[in-house]
């Protein structure tokens, strides 16, 4: 049991795609140097063959061109100078009788003058046999015959050298792929197991289970880095939606129990029809109210499920920003709170128009609402760096550093406010526009609000 436990890796291992993948790349790598190496050999061999026979012809000529008195001491000179024993002479008289040089006989081969392949036998290793030379045969003008040969087995030292070229690069390089391919194969198998763990933490419900990230440009790490990502998002949807039911539940109660309570009293106290009609107006009021609560849940649902996307086009932000300070200055002058827009520049965007003039429409109706009479609201459309801006500030109680990131919650209602009518669901439906958008909704805590909604800046629009 032991045994087949322990072998369990190892099969693994041997059957894993990037070893399978590193062996084909060894294989390919071993037959290319294979097809190199004996393409240099036959190259090689071919050109010892060419050069030989032009050295062959070249020695017949000028032998033959030589007297005869200079003729045989000429060919002892050629032949002592051979230190390897590779050069073959011989002069030969008209009935093949050895005149000079190293061969023990006339061999078969035409007298021509071409090189051929002959069978000769030297005078010094006539027990050998003979032996298979590049030679040329001519018959000079006195009736003697002259013979001029060579070994070529340096092609068999040629193939000695590259055996061992391949033996002493190519074994070590196979075998280097085969080790690399090795050392990936088990650290791609361990990274797939430590997911593979981490996923199951994260299956059984620990959301805090990330998955291993190095900072390093590899795909790998970056799926590692968007896969994370993708949990950050889910963990905090799953954690806004664990409270969201019981916010939901709390806000409807509340409007649905006053609209019940008031009908209960006007069917019981009303003693006239204006009384039951007031009662009936509370109901239709508290019922409002509710309905409000679910439309705007059912807008903020719409929106974070991107289906709008389809209604983009181009905006000119600096239009759009006059528009909603048209609509919402009567609204602040009814307060007595100075409105202003003030733009640096023009700037088009790639948005849903309708979308996002309700996001910034929503950060105005904010600010006034929670700006006290005599304060002032600016709207204003910057540009930093790379970046537009548009930023709404008022001069209303601000919100603090420990609420930056709870106002962005559903319901969520400060205490400072809790007295001025609304549902909490306000800055969420803007959060969730400026994310359909890939901009960003950036919240400044302090003394007075002030809320920008940063878009950057992208090529082509």
């Amino acid at each position: 049991m032991c045994e087949r436990v322990n072998s369990m890796p190892q099969v693994r291992f041997i059957r894993s795609n990037t070893f399978r993948w590193a062996s084909a790349v060894a294989g390919v790598f071993a037959a290319f140097i294979l097809l190199l190496f004996g393409f240099i050999y036959l190259r090689i061999d071919d050109y010892l063959v060419v050069r030989t026979d032009r050295m062959i012809g070249n020695q017949v000529t000028v032998l033959a061109a030589l007297p005869p008195e200079r003729r045989i001491n000429a060919i002892e000179d050629h032949l002592a100078e051979d230190s390897r024993g590779v050069q073959f002479a011989g002069l030969f008289d008209s009935d093949g009788h050895r005149l000079a040089g190293n061969l023990a006989r006339l061999p078969e081969l035409k007298l021509d003058g071409t090189v051929q392949n002959a069978y000769v036998r030297r005078m010094d290793q006539e027990d050998r046999g003979a032996q298979l030379v590049r030679a040329a045969g001519q018959r000079l003008p006195t009736g003697n015959v002259l013979v001029m040969g060579r070994n070529v087995d340096e092609a068999r030292e040629i193939s000695h050298v590259v055996g061992q070229a391949l033996a002493l690069g190519l074994l070590p390089a196979f075998c280097l792929c085969l080790l690399a391919g090795a050392w990936l194969s088990v650290r791609a198998q361990r990274r797939v197991e430590e997911v593979n763990r981490r996923v199951q933490r994260i299956i059984a419900g620990n959301l805090q289970e990330r998955l291993p990230h190095r900072d390093v440009d590899e795909p790998f790490s970056r799926l590692a880095g968007i896969v994370n990502g993708m949990l950050d998002e889910m963990e905090a949807m799953i954690n806004a939606l664990a409270g969201v039911g019981n916010d939901i539940a709390h806000d409807l109660r509340t409007p649905l129990t006053r609209a019940r309570l008031a009908l209960e009293r006007g069917r019981t106290n009303a003693q006239s029809l204006e009384q039951l009609q007031q009662v009936v107006d509370k109901a239709i009021a508290g019922i409002d109210q509710a309905l409000a609560i679910i439309t705007a849940l059912l807008r903020l649902a719409e929106i974070e499920n991107g289906r709008r996307s389809a209604a983009f086009g181009s905006v000119a932000l600096d239009e759009m920003l006059r528009e909603v300070c048209d609509v919402y200055e009567p609204i602040a002058e009814d307060k007595d709170i100075t409105l202003r827009v003030a733009i640096s520049h023009k700037r088009i965007v790639r948005a849903d128009r309708d979308l996002l003039f309700e996001a910034v429409a929503n950060l105005v109706d904010n600010a006034i609402k929670f700006t006290p009479k005599g304060g002032k609201v600016d709207i204003g459309l910057l540009s930093f760096d790379d970046q537009t801006i548009v930023r709404v500030t008022d001069t209303g109680p601000g919100i603090s550093e420990e609420e930056r990131d709870a106002v962005l919650r559903r319901f969520y209602r400060s205490d400072k406010i809790r007295n001025t009518p609304g549902v909490g669901l306000g800055l969420s439906l803007v959060a969730a526009i400026v994310k359909l958008h890939g901009f960003h909704l950036v919240i400044h805590p302090g003394q007075g609000g002030r809320v920008d909604i940063v878009c950057p800046d992208r090529p082509g629009e």
